[in-house]
């Protein structure tokens, strides 16, 4: 049993889902693997929605993942994202995950290649 933030997780797998679980935090931490602005990870990301990609940003910031730094000394305001240390201790599982789902694609015929940031991984 493990016990973060008040919250019971019973087993790791469980708790490491806390940190990437959900639709689309794996995805926008691949694409931080370098850093990123806030309106590159909206060009690169064009199938989440604004709401859900500021959402998902404050949760991994919030868990440590992420870092956000606001830049104002001059117009326009220009925000960027990039991996924490303990978010690049997921390097190695996210590029596995990715990995995981070329080989996917390429031995499942009922699965379409598209272009993707991960393909040069």
């Amino acid at each position: 049993m493990y016990l973060i933030d008040n919250k019971e997780y019973p087993c790791s797998t469980s708790l490491t889902m806390k940190y990437i679980g959900g639709k689309w935090k794996s995805v926008i931490l691949i694409h931080l693997l370098q850093r990123k602005r806030y309106n590159e990870l909206r060009k690169e990301l064009p199938m989440v929605t604004e709401r859900t990609l500021s959402l998902q940003l404050k949760e991994l910031e919030a868990d440590g993942l992420i870092i956000r730094t606001v830049y104002t000394s001059k117009p326009p305001l220009k925000v960027e994202y990039e991996l924490t240390d303990f978010g690049k201790t997921l390097i190695p599982l996210l590029k596995a995950i990715a990995e995981w789902g070329k080989e996917a694609a390429q031995t499942n015929e009922n699965i379409s290649v598209a272009s993707c940031q991960t393909s040069s991984l």
